[in-house]
């Protein structure tokens, strides 16, 4: 995973396919994503 901090996004893309699509997130769904990450909403 690649992210980059692209004013006034940030975007993310597979680094073991760097030509193929990237997410490209506004910073409230970054914050969220990194939230959530953080309380273990997306464990499997």
């Amino acid at each position: 995973m690649e992210i980059a901090f692209v004013t006034p996004a940030i975007a993310i893309r597979d680094s073991k396919d760097p030509d193929g699509p990237a997410l490209i997130l506004a910073p409230g769904g970054w914050s969220a994503f990194l939230a959530g990450t953080k309380n273990g909403e997306f464990d499997l």
